[in-house]
């Protein structure tokens, strides 16, 4: 896309470093848990999906509506209600069966690029993975304006000064990563198998994808389709 020919690669050296040591981790450590883990019960990890779905939406809902997207926000504003309850805490769906179906994922990286910001220059982060320089701020906003890991993480006083607030943001979190792994173990595997240079591939795909969802779709193809 436009943009994401627009974006430098103005540490290519170190991004390159930086990819080469995830790609060695994600050999050793998390591609071998997502197998172990796409062994469990479908039942299990659809409900383990929902429920980490349903936790996005402290970010999703507020972003929604800082793009205007009013209409969205309501609706999944809804979605999160019933399927906190009657769905026990999102591990159910039952708000998509009346309808409500799920909107498309919005963070504060897309909010600032509704807002005219930038990408600024791609970057690869240690374990955390593509990104640009705008997305990165956005990924703080991401975790740090979240009232998931302000109520857990951010607030020990109220769960007694222990680290119970820690193991359940952080366990959500791995358990999250860790079902998008899964899910695209054999997606992963194609695309290492024919890419000629598989850092310009991920790159690619990750800036395309990253236009398509802040324009919403509009001039631009999601290249990453192939992802669950």
């Amino acid at each position: 896309t436009t943009s994401g020919a627009k974006t430098k690669d103005c540490f290519e050296k170190i991004n390159r470093a930086v990819f080469s040591f995830n790609m060695g981790l994600d050999k050793v450590i998390f591609k071998p848990v997502a197998k172990g883990y796409s062994h469990l019960p479908g039942p299990i990890k659809t409900g383990i999906k929902n429920a980490t779905n349903n936790v996005s939406y402290f970010v999703q809902i507020p972003n929604q509506f800082l793009q205007g997207k009013f209409k969205s926000g309501v609706k999944d504003t809804g979605r999160f209600l019933i399927n906190t309850t009657v769905g026990i805490f999102g591990f159910f769906d039952p708000a998509s069966k009346i309808g409500l179906s799920k909107n498309q994922n919005e963070d504060y990286g897309q909010t600032l690029g509704s807002w005219g910001v930038s990408h600024g220059c791609y970057v690869v982060l240690p374990v955390l993975g593509p990104t640009t320089l705008r997305d990165s701020v956005g990924k703080v906003g991401n975790v740090f304006l979240d009232p998931f890991y302000l109520s857990t993480v951010g607030n020990r006083e109220m769960l007694l000064g222990n680290n119970l607030g820690d193991q359940t943001y952080w366990g959500e979190t791995v358990l999250d990563k860790t079902n998008w792994r899964a899910e695209n173990i054999k997606t992963l595997e194609d695309i290492e198998k024919n890419s000629v240079d598989l850092y310009s591939t991920i790159k690619s795909l990750y800036l395309q994808r990253r236009s398509y969802l802040t324009s919403d779709g509009i001039g631009s193809e999601d290249e990453w389709k192939d992802f669950k």
